[in-house]
């Protein structure tokens, strides 16, 4: 899924196989979903199959992480409360 120039741009850090990562994606699905804000989703294990290990190094270890404008937003599962109050919707 894109997100426009105006909205706020979220990314899905995961991995094929991680139960978590299934869960936050139905997460962000729904939320997502509800608000119109698209969201796109990164496996970093195919990144650091094709080169790019900075994503596996970095966030590998507590996957899945939610990126909110480039910066981390939550990590292990998505923590609803904050992320719909950062984006401006109602919970």
């Amino acid at each position: 899924m894109g997100v426009s120039e105006t909205q706020s741009r979220i990314v899905l850090l995961s991995r094929a196989g991680c139960t978590a990562c299934a869960a936050a994606r139905a997460d962000l699905d729904r939320i997502c979903g509800e608000s119109g804000v698209g969201f796109d989703e990164v496996d970093v294990d195919e990144r650091a199959q094709a080169g790019e290990r900075e994503l596996r190094a970095e966030y590998g270890d507590r996957l899945p992480v939610v990126l909110l404008d480039g910066a981390e937003h939550s990590y292990w599962a998505v923590d609803e409360p904050r992320l719909r109050a950062d984006l401006g919707i109602a919970g």
